[in-house]
């Protein structure tokens, strides 16, 4: 059972959004682009996982990051 059932799904929505942003992120660093462009691309992939970041704190709380953590410790 979820540690936050109201915002249960809500919660696993942000983190697999986060978990999808961070991929993409090592993907434009480790990928065939290079340049301005994929600073530009990590960048912005890096800068909606903070705001991610900010509507997760918002519904658990202090406990954001751990759960942040978790999921990266998690991907491949």
């Amino acid at each position: 059972m979820s540690a936050f059932p109201a915002s249960g799904s809500e919660v696993a929505r942000i983190l697999d959004q986060i978990k999808v942003e961070y991929e993409a992120a090592q993907s434009g660093l480790y990928g065939l682009s290079s340049g301005t462009s994929q600073h530009a691309f990590i960048t912005a992939k890096m800068e909606h996982m903070s705001l991610l970041h900010s509507e997760l704190q918002s519904l658990v709380g202090d406990s954001a990051t751990a759960l942040v953590v978790e999921q990266l410790n998690a991907s491949p």
